[in-house]
């Protein structure tokens, strides 16, 4: 018997159709890919599955238990991490961990045995506010959560997400433990080299199975889509060369007697694409908070498109533009309204914000879209307009925070398509990724480590200088020599 059958499973939200007609089975103790773009279904499924949602029609079975009229035996036997970490983060590891075992009616002393392995990494951090842990540590602490009852199935909706690369590694390591005590596990994953640890995926878009089969025939069969032609960049013109958009010289930011910021010194110029790397509690967010005008340092000094970060902060703040990894957009105004309100809050005249909007919308492909809420448009469509208000009043740079995470390859290169046109019309791209492919598009990448850069360089002098293949061995050789927890 499998561990799990779906079949002609559909489930609507109004005149939303989220999944159509999807069936599949995974095995027992079976590694199984659920992969698939933002809005896929992916997490419809999910839920269907672990007895949150109801289905509109077809059967599922989990364990041999049925998802609609034997729910109470279905959610003894699984454990679930969903996409955001479902942690309670104003309480300490060991009262999350306290609390979910207590919903299961068990201990963490009863099966203490059962996460040990996990735990034992965390466990002397177990009286800090969850909030207070780095992405890897809270991803372990989640999984703990999941595991406490031990569960015979586990449903991982894109754990990883946001996490760096050695951390990611660590976490498929434990699934791979997991797997060896006949746990069946369900993961999505958006990153490819997750998809190859799987035993078999099933690709699923616009709520329906595409195909099933292995990574290796999956991958080849939809390569278009999840390994679309590389991108090719100049980089910036000689007549930037010479132009400095960020000075740093011997910057520190402490905390007490601790250095997240450790005495860093670098420049990058006008028209660069200049990649910022680390892994969590590397102190790459600290750093840039200090370039963007949100903290002040300790010591060093600093100039942003000009300006003092220590003393002119705010006018920093008026000439930057700047991306985070959850969209600054309004999803209940259209996309004309974003922005229209976006560019007065740049202090754009009237006459700006109709000029640009109308360069907005015909470089997008929007002109049609432009009365359509920001809420109804697909997960790329908001990338790249959130992308495009931040750089709506021309800033002398841009600041990207992971603006990628969570997104399919096809999907994120055509992200990058827009970086290197902001590129060449002269705006400094400021990006952090901990997509590795992606540290190749940049002109130049730093690497932080235990709050001071380690590398300098393009990708290309890095994999020579450091005599690995490509940028995901350069970043895991320097990432593993940190000597601080990130925590």
């Amino acid at each position: 018997m499998n561990a799990i059958e779906v079949s002609h499973l559909s489930k609507r939200y109004g005149q939303v159709g989220a999944l159509h007609d999807v069936s599949f089975s995974v095995g027992k103790g079976e590694l199984f890919g659920l992969i698939g773009p933002d809005g896929a279904g992916k997490t419809t499924m999910y839920r269907l599955l672990c007895t949150l949602l109801l289905p509109d029609s077809g059967t599922a079975t989990v364990d041999g238990y049925d998802v609609v009229s034997q729910i109470k035996e279905i959610r003894r036997r699984v454990g679930y991490m969903p996409g955001k970490f479902s942690l309670y983060q104003d309480l300490t590891v060991e009262e999350n961990l306290k609390f979910f075992a207590t919903l299961f009616g068990t201990t963490i002393e009863e099966n203490y045995d059962a996460i040990r392995a996990i735990y034992s990494q965390i466990e002397r951090f177990k009286t800090r506010r969850a909030g207070a842990l780095s992405g890897g540590m809270k991803q372990k602490l989640a999984l703990c959560c999941a595991l406490i009852h031990q569960p015979t199935i586990l449903f991982l909706d894109e754990p990883t997400t946001g996490v760096d690369p050695v951390s990611r590694k660590e976490f498929w390591e434990i699934l791979a433990h997991l797997k060896e005590r006949d746990i069946t596990i369900v993961a999505s994953t958006p990153y490819i080299d997750e998809v190859r640890s799987c035993e078999r995926v099933a690709f699923l878009s616009s709520g329906q199975i595409q195909g099933i089969g292995t990574p290796k025939e999956i991958l080849s069969d939809f390569r278009a889509i999840f390994n679309p032609p590389g991108l090719e960049h100049k980089g910036s013109g000689p007549e930037h060369q010479d132009e400095l958009v960020i000075e740093v010289e011997h910057l520190v930011k402490a905390f007490g007697d601790f250095r997240a910021v450790d005495d860093i010194s670098f420049s990058v110029k006008k028209g660069e694409i200049f990649g910022f790397l680390g892994a969590n509690g590397a102190g790459k967010t600290t750093a840039m908070h200090l370039l963007t005008g949100l903290n002040q340092p300790t010591s060093g000094t600093g100039r942003v498109v000009g300006f003092d970060i220590r003393t002119e902060f705010e006018e920093i703040k008026r000439h930057i533009g700047y991306m985070s990894q959850r969209f600054s957009l309004y999803e209940d105004l259209t996309v004309r309204e974003n922005l229209r309100l976006f560019g007065g809050i740049y202090g754009m005249t009237d006459q700006e914000i109709q000029q640009k909007t109308a360069e907005v919308l015909e470089r997008l492909h929007f002109t049609g879209h432009r009365d359509s809420l920001v809420a109804s448009l697909p997960l790329g469509w908001k990338q790249k307009l959130a992308f495009s208000v931040s750089i709506f009043h021309t800033p002398g740079i841009v600041f990207l925070d992971e603006p990628t995470g969570g997104v399919d390859p096809a999907t994120r290169r055509q992200f990058w398509e827009l970086i290197y046109d902001a590129a060449g019309r002269g705006i400094t791209v400021f990006v952090t990724t901990h997509y590795m492919d992606e540290a190749e598009y940049c002109d130049r990448i730093s690497i932080m480590v235990d709050g001071k850069i380690k590398a300098l360089g393009t990708p290309a002098e890095l994999k020579s200088t450091l005599g690995q293949p490509d940028m995901d061995h350069v970043f895991t050789y320097l990432a593993r020599q940190a000597t601080r927890s990130a925590d």
